[in-house]
């Protein structure tokens, strides 16, 4: 029987279903149906939130903070705790911090991933990216062992090395890693349908990485109004 993933009020996909039995699978097999979820960027949708996109990633691209600046919402939400705003965002992207291990670089280049990202309209009319930020993951799983595999046909081995015998292919999918290194080039992931292997780190995007929304402003302009580094 297929798994059909459901929707919460914000429009993310509820995993509950397909994801929950990899919580079993260390202990036993699991049946469970793989579900894939091609990206489809619905920016495409709307040409305001286009051009509004294509006008951050430029900015972003020429480190030019007065665009950036210009462009984001006086209510920006940030990752950490502080109070937002885009005073806090030229912070982030010209101070190092010397309490974390991101470099200004770093931020620079989460905000540019982000941004790079196909994305989706949430129930609120919200666009955010990446598009598999909609997926909504069982609370008792742990966003940082959840990662997105963001190619198609990806040849899952059954050993850490390109020569490796391949297994099957794994195509836009959630699978939790299995002691994961992230020093390591080929990463040990268990698949919805409990099958274990190893995925090259170029496919595989943590679900809690970079993300950001963009949000219609009372006069009608698109504007950056939440950006989270993910770490």
């Amino acid at each position: 029987m297929l798994l059909c993933p459901s929707s919460d009020a914000g429009g993310r996909v509820n995993m509950r279903a397909i994801l929950l039995p990899l919580l079993l699978c260390l202990a036993q097999p699991v049946l469970a149906e793989r579900q894939s979820f091609p990206p489809r960027d619905e920016a495409a949708d709307n040409p305001a939130v286009l051009a509004a996109r294509d006008a951050l990633r430029a900015a972003v691209a020429a480190r030019d903070l007065g665009r950036l600046s210009a462009a984001a919402c006086a209510d920006l939400s940030l990752s950490d705790d502080g109070p937002g705003g885009p005073e806090e965002l030229r912070q982030m992207l010209t101070v190092s911090d010397t309490n974390s291990e991101t470099t200004v670089e770093t931020r620079w280049q989460m905000l540019a991933k982000a941004l790079a990202a196909p994305g989706y309209f949430d129930a609120e009319g919200e666009f955010w990216m990446p598009h598999h930020w909609r997926i909504q993951l069982p609370a008792r799983i742990d966003p940082a062992q959840a990662h997105f595999v963001t190619g198609a046909n990806v040849n899952l081995r059954k050993t850490p090395e390109r020569t490796g015998e391949i297994l099957t292919q794994v195509s836009f999918e959630v699978v939790l890693t299995a002691g994961f290194d992230p020093g390591a080039e080929y990463r040990a992931i268990i698949l919805s349908d409990g099958t274990r292997g190893y995925l090259h780190r170029d496919y595989l995007t943590p679900m809690s990485g970079p993300r950001a929304a963009l949000a219609q402003s009372p006069e009608g302009i698109w504007q950056l109004c939440t950006f989270t580094s993910g770490r």
